[in-house]
């Protein structure tokens, strides 16, 4: 453990947060507002990681290939959230928790059996753009300019769902909603629509974030399975609903699974969730309020 090992894992872990964060935060959104716990959230990062491989792909070693990945892949993901929020989730709203539950269990498997069908069981691979190829220094090390990259995106997401859901009238009808739907449709607001903008907006969130994590990673099939406990995780540490709790909770987790590889490789996995007892612990409502 060094100055030069500590400052890399420290990159890494921040690396990782920015993508637990953008994920994390449509699932709080979700949780949030429509008090569905999505675990079919991670299906959907998993499917944007896979179009944007096959958009990258289809278009060839050209500059803006990665651009329409991470473009239209979150897009194509919102679309799809939109059907199944239609089709499935708005005639359940009124139902018991438990049936939403098992709805999102059984879309997870639907949605996973869906992509083996039409991209196979094997790992694919997606090449980092040109342009985020290469390295930058920085405190005297070589960064990888692809993860500086992402130190930049996940902070401007955040800055971005803050003024959507603070200053925006979709995000304050949103935040009431959330609070009192009876009321805020009762003054002739459409909540069902809200609430359809929502899920979609989450859905393109959890597509983004596997967009983003597809040329650091191997894309396949499971990737969504180990990801979907620690956003739940980071969703309850953070406070529902709140968008700055997500973003402390992705840190927390990023950075001790990063430095708990450093420390002891073997076990480096249990830290983040030791880290997660911890902050129940003394915040057992989480570490910032939930703001609905």
């Amino acid at each position: 453990m060094n100055y030069s090992g500590i400052l890399t894992q420290l990159i890494v872990g921040l690396s990782r947060t920015m993508i637990l964060f953008i994920v994390s935060s449509g699932m709080s959104l979700i949780l949030g507002v429509l008090r569905i716990p999505n675990v079919a959230h991670g299906s959907f990062y998993m499917i944007g990681a896979f179009l944007s491989y096959t958009i990258a792909s289809f278009l060839g070693d050209v500059s803006y290939s990665f651009w329409f990945g991470i473009a239209l892949a979150p897009i194509i993901v919102g679309l799809l959230g939109f059907f199944l929020e239609r089709v499935f989730f708005s005639y359940l709203y009124e139902r018991e928790h438990l049936m939403l539950l098992l709805l999102t269990f059984g879309l997870a498997s639907v949605l996973g059996d869906l992509v083996k069908l039409i991209w196979g069981a094997e790992y694919r691979s997606m090449t980092t753009p040109v342009f985020l190829q290469g390295s930058s220094e920085f405190f005297g090390l070589p960064v990888p300019n692809y993860n500086l990259f992402l130190l930049f995106i996940g902070p401007a997401i955040a800055i971005l769902l803050w003024f959507i859901f603070n200053k925006t009238k979709f995000g304050k009808i949103a935040r009431a909603a959330a609070a009192d739907k009876e009321m805020v449709s009762a003054v002739g607001v459409n909540v069902n629509l809200i609430f359809s903008l929502t899920f979609v907006l989450g859905c393109i969130l959890a597509g983004l974030g596997g967009a983003l994590v597809a040329p650091i990673v191997n894309i396949s099939l499971g990737m969504d399975h180990s990801l979907i406990m620690e956003v739940f995780l980071i969703v309850i540490i953070g406070g529902l609903g709140n968008i700055w709790g997500a973003f402390l909770g992705s840190l927390i987790f990023g950075i001790t699974q990063s430095f708990g590889i450093l420390i002891w490789p073997q076990f480096g996995i249990i830290f983040p969730y030791l880290a997660v007892v911890i902050v129940l612990l003394i915040r057992p409502r989480g570490l910032l309020s939930s703001t609905w």
